[in-house]
């Protein structure tokens, strides 16, 4: 077993799928410092290759802890870098398993420009391939920034962790003390940071879930999103849909729940759960096609837009529309959240950006108001004044610029003494 997981590295490879390529499995290390040409091991510490899943083709590298600890040298970046170059040129996705230590010390500046050249094409990558990150044990210095770029990262709770800085180097330097978990565990950035999609029990899991999200995606940019077969008639009627939104406004429902009914066999992928939980992001499908839905979650915060809930959401459209993606938006939202943190937060600044991401994608919208739509927030959330193609408007749908209770107060102010 490695050091931060329960599934040794290249096992993890062949649970996604057959390594297909080993023709560069067993490159080595070419450092000499320090006693390193006594220590040599084929792979250096990390696995590349490619495969299918199912029936269509992924590359993958997967960094081993056993070896040096996971961490980087040059002739280990270059590994990394041959089948990141693949995949663009193959127009394919590519998925790295992260349980590494920083840079290899010992190559010095070597190991550093390795990480660069992994860096840069991330970003070459990025809006052009998906790029899947699992963090499956410690990831820590600069191998946290090759998984912060990719589109989605999956973590496994209590073995995985992410940080630039460990608990040793916070206490020495802050004096903070703080565990690994509370520092960059899972539910630190899946819940706090945001910075993790999702998080799960085991390796297993985890694998399993990449796949899942896998079968959502197209393979690049360029392409349509996968289409499967299912077992769900177009036309079938939800009566349930009819009593699901209270008739009084004021009280909440989940919003996760007609999401499910609207879904191909209830199938919905949810990403960042639990992170912004009154805004709802992921993945369903309808007639088998893939399709991003966005929605105001009642449940929480009132399904209020604040600070944390635009940058979500914004993140995903922007991700949808680089992959030609269809996007529903369901929208429950009485405003954006009031207080002197927000606006000292910059919720002016973020919530713009949800407004620039749904006002420049080009990919289908279609917006369906199940009940609230006020003010600044109703511009925001795929209306069609800023080109939604499509607007409906459920029975229960308020669409104003305030609740009638406040444009009364301020109407009828002097009436009312």
């Amino acid at each position: 077993p490695c050091a931060g997981g329960d599934v040794y590295s290249p096992a993890m490879t062949d649970f996604i799928f057959m390594v297909r390529d080993t023709s560069y499995m067993f490159v080595q290390h070419r450092s000499t410092d320090f006693g390193m040409e006594k220590q040599k091991v084929p792979g250096d510490g990390v696995v590349t290759g490619w495969g299918t899943i199912n029936g269509r083709t992924v590359f993958l590298f997967s960094k081993d802890f056993t070896v040096f600890g996971g961490s980087l040298s040059e002739a280990h970046a270059q590994k990394i870098v041959k089948v990141q170059d693949m995949a663009l040129k193959m127009r394919a996705p590519i998925i790295g398993i992260f349980d590494a230590g920083g840079a290899r010390i010992q190559e010095g500046v070597a190991a550093l420009g390795g990480y660069a050249e992994v860096f840069w094409r991330n970003v070459q990558a990025s809006g052009a391939i998906p790029q899947i990150s699992v963090v499956m044990g410690p990831t820590a210095g600069g191998a946290v920034y090759s998984p912060a770029m990719t589109d989605f990262i999956y973590m496994v709770k209590d073995t995985s962790y992410m940080y630039v800085t460990g608990p040793d180097v916070v206490k020495t330097v802050t004096s903070e003390v703080v565990t690994h978990e509370e520092l960059g565990g899972a539910s630190t950035h899946t819940k706090v940071s945001s910075v993790a999609d999702a998080a799960f029990d085991n390796d297993i899991e985890t694998l399993l879930e990449v796949r899942r999200l896998f079968d959502f995606l197209p393979l690049s940019a360029s392409a349509k999103p996968p289409t499967v077969a299912v077992n769900d008639s177009i036309d079938r009627e939800e009566p349930s849909l009819d009593t699901l939104i209270p008739e009084n406004a004021n009280q909440p429902y989940d919003m996760r729940e007609v999401i499910e009914k609207i879904a191909d066999e209830g199938d919905f992928l949810e990403i960042q759960a639990a992170h912004a939980g009154n805004i709802l992001v992921g993945f369903i499908r309808l007639n088998g096609s893939t399709v991003g839905v966005v929605a105001n979650q009642p449940l929480v915060l009132a399904g209020c837009l604040d600070i944390n809930s635009s940058k979500k959401a914004a993140r995903f459209i922007r991700f949808c529309d680089a992959f030609s993606i269809p996007i529903l938006t369901l929208v429950d939202v009485p405003g954006f959240l009031p207080g002197v943190a927000q606006e000292y937060g910059g919720i002016i600044k973020h919530g713009a950006k949800l407004l620039f991401a749904y006002a420049e994608a080009t990919v289908p919208k279609v917006t369906v108001i199940t009940r609230k739509a006020y003010g600044g927030a109703y511009d925001v959330m795929a209306s069609k004044h800023i080109r939604a193609d499509v607007n409906y408007a459920w029975p229960s749908a308020e669409i104003a610029v305030m609740g009638a209770k406040g444009a009364t107060e301020i109407l009828y102010r002097a009436d009312l003494g």
